[in-house]
């Protein structure tokens, strides 16, 4: 499985590397020659989403290397450390952007846009929304923050390809009085990128902070236990995620009168059940305490302390 995932994750990524660097040489030679700030502007981000790629492939191929002596735990956690990587990428590339359009926006000796740098533009925003959605889906079935960051670089991508068109086309249209309408977009296409690279940041760094995943999934893992025989109840259980893959810490009540032989055979069990019923759920430390009854519905003299 972790093969496939790593073969399905890396196409994705060198797909949209190589989409890029065409755009990328595409959209600088068009807004050099057609006099559009907003699309060299697109490019650079094109430029950021070419390194930003470099990085999800290097996070991919370094988070499948197995658990080795220094790293017990496996390598997990570079997907989300690139991907933390990325969305700060994002967020510089768009305060350049900004800062850059502010700057040209009151330039009275600029010329207007030509208009076949639209055509560019509109051709741009096709590709990038196909391939949004390809990465997208590749990074949804392989459950990757990672791909799924890289993802919406290439939408950001597609956001101010379009929002470059629509200042092209104030601007065309308009006269020179419009032609602040072209640095204008690019500003407005910044500040949506801001807000994606922000909403992309913040999973990346709950999963580096060892944040709970969904309720859910820690609802499955706790009812599947839960069915074991000799499974009393679920005391805690406590998920953490590392890249695609997750490691359960639980606390499970038995009868205290069972042997440690028999106590130690349910915490097998219950370990098997678990990752059987969810292939991504790596490993299951399980620490077994006594039940407040006993399996004949007698509370015991003891029930011992839980830590």
């Amino acid at each position: 499985m972790a093969i496939n995932r790593l073969e399905r994750t890396l196409k994705a990524t060198f797909v949209g590397m190589g989409v890029n660097a065409v755009l990328t040489a595409a959209k600088f030679a068009a807004g050099i020659i057609g006099h559009s700030h907003a699309l060299v502007a697109d490019a650079v981000e094109s430029t950021a989403d070419i390194l930003s790629s470099i990085i999800v492939w290097r996070g991919l191929v370094v988070a499948a290397e197995p658990p080795d002596r220094e790293h017990p735990y496996g390598h997990g956690k570079a997907e989300p450390l690139a991907a933390a990587s990325v969305s700060i990428m994002l967020l510089l590339a768009a305060v350049g952007i900004i800062i850059k359009s502010a700057a040209e926006l009151t330039d009275p000796h600029r010329e207007r846009p030509r208009a076949f740098t639209l055509a560019v533009l509109l051709g741009v925003v096709v590709v990038k929304e196909l391939l949004f959605r390809f990465v997208s889906r590749e990074a949804k079935t392989a459950e990757s923050i990672v791909v799924h960051t890289d993802a919406w670089h290439h939408r950001s991508d597609a956001i101010t390809s379009l929002a470059a068109a629509i200042g092209i086309t104030f601007s065309l249209l308009g006269g020179p009085n419009f032609l602040f309408a072209d640095d204008a977009a690019a500003i407005l296409a910044g500040l949506i990128i801001v807000w994606n690279g922000w909403q992309l940041l913040r999973p990346a760094l709950s999963e580096l902070m060892d944040a709970s995943p969904n309720a859910a999934l820690v609802a499955k893992i706790k009812s599947t236990a839960g069915k074991v025989p000799g499974v009393n109840a679920i005391e805690k259980c406590i998920v953490r995620k590392a890249g695609f893959q997750y490691f359960v810490d639980m606390h499970v009540e038995v009868d205290p009168q069972m042997t440690v032989l028999e106590g130690h055979a349910i915490a097998h069990n219950v370990k098997d059940r678990v990752r059987e019923a969810m292939p991504t759920v790596r490993d299951v430390l399980v620490h077994i305490e006594p039940s407040q009854k006993s399996a004949t519905g007698e509370n015991p003299s003891g029930t011992g302390s839980k830590s």
